[in-house]
């Protein structure tokens, strides 16, 4: 197949394909999160460390796809998106599968932390291979599509894979062998970009430098963002606490919430970047992930906490795509698999560190309320830079629309 109209070729099949694939990766934890507790009943009578390792079982992916993305992206540029995307499914499918079958909690682990490579390689190729075939607005249109299906999938999957824990812990794991079924799609539907075809264009059109600038910004908010964004979910259940909730339930819908707020935020995604532009909509989402921390604090009730979780879930759901779609534009061809697999990674280490960040500032500021406020905080900073940003970008645009404006005063004394 040729490549000279690169862009023009990739369409609703391309997307369709790239959109379940970049859904694995939320699918690879929110699966098996329910069954937490069942696999800390049968491991940790025989093993006395297994109320550290259980959870390092489920939550130990996003660590190793912190580290292995960069990797990832190097591998993308050197041997090929697609070919890339079909070993990690295939490997995904394997490793998911593999603990149903294993009696050892360290043989888990492991297996578990490799699973983590396998996802790292997805999300990279997916969002690489987006950024290959579409350009400015069908671009930007795929970025939010990506979004907003992972949280779909993952929400049906949450119920799914609870669904299935209830007969044992080891049910869950064999939905992983699912997306064996997507893998002749990706070997008949995709198809390799022209790297070289597509430098050669940028080259003409004087766009075939990367942008420090935009990427550096870009890899920092997505980094701070998941440290806020995943204080909710994390802190919540202890605020809720406080307060004098002890249902499972009323705590599962506040976490049901923040979802379903995170998915209206990608939703309105598209809206908030036309109104404010993406320096604006950056302003917006700090604020948002701002006051819905500092509502969490002051609540006093349960309905008070929801409208945090719902404020707060918003601009969680405008960060990803937000903080995404530049880095994408920043990047060349040649660089494009090593600037997405730096964002995934700092995607993940944030997601990864948020709850440390958060100890670590506790124990400065001296409780949990104080350390999130802090957060808070610098949530503001940081929107505030942004806005200062924004504010002289508009100045600087507008002085320069003046200078080159011709004035019919002085058109009419010629």
């Amino acid at each position: 197949m040729t490549t000279t109209t690169v862009y023009k070729q990739a369409g609703a099949r391309e997307g369709t394909v790239l959109l379940l694939g970049s859904s694995l990766t939320i699918v690879g934890s929110v699966m098996v999160t329910s069954v937490l507790p069942k696999m800390m009943a049968e491991f940790v009578p025989s093993n006395p460390h297994a109320a550290l390792w259980v959870p390092l079982a489920i939550t130990g992916p996003a660590l190793t796809i912190a580290l292995f993305a960069p990797v990832a992206g190097w591998l993308a540029d050197r041997f090929g998106r697609k070919q890339m995307l079909i070993i990690a499914t295939l490997l995904y499918s394997l490793l998911g599968f593999l603990p149903s079958q294993l009696e050892t909690l360290m043989g888990i682990v492991g297996v578990r932390l490799l699973f983590g490579v396998a996802e790292a390689m997805i999300m990279t190729g997916c969002s690489t291979l987006i950024a290959d075939y579409w350009l400015g607005e069908q671009r930007m249109r795929y970025v939010n599509r990506q979004v907003v299906t992972i949280g779909l999938v993952g929400a049906a999957f949450f119920v799914v894979g609870g669904m299935l824990g209830e007969a044992s812990w080891r049910s869950p794991f064999y939905l992983y062998l699912l997306p064996l079924l997507l893998v002749p799609f990706m070997v008949r539907v995709l198809w390799e970009p022209s790297v070289d075809r597509q430098a050669a264009r940028n080259h003409e059109q004087g766009e075939d430098k990367v942008v420090m600038g935009t990427l550096i910004a870009g890899y920092l908010l997505i980094g701070l963002g998941m440290v806020l964004s995943f204080v909710v979910p994390i802190q919540a259940p202890v605020i809720l606490a406080r307060l004098g909730v002890s249902s499972s339930t009323l705590i599962g819908m506040a976490t049901g919430l923040g979802l379903l707020a995170s998915l209206l935020g990608a939703l309105l995604w598209p809206w908030a970047r036309r109104s404010l532009g993406s320096r604006g909509c950056n302003v917006l989402l700090l604020l948002l992930l701002a006051t819905g921390l500092v509502g969490l604090v002051e609540s006093s009730s349960y309905a008070i906490v929801m409208l945090a979780i719902t404020i707060h879930g918003i601009g969680a759901g405008l960060l990803v795509p937000n903080a995404m779609a530049p880095v994408m534009n920043a990047l060349t061809p040649k660089t494009r698999g090593r600037g997405m697999g730096l964002f995934t990674g700092f995607l993940y280490i944030g997601q990864f560190v948020s709850p440390l960040v958060v100890g670590m500032v506790a124990g400065i500021a001296g409780n949990l309320d104080r350390a999130i406020l802090v957060l808070a905080t610098v949530s503001v900073i940081h929107a505030l830079g942004w806005g200062g940003a924004d504010l002289h970008q508009r100045r600087l645009g507008a002085s320069r629309h003046n200078n080159s404006c011709p004035c019919p005063d002085l058109e009419n004394r010629k």
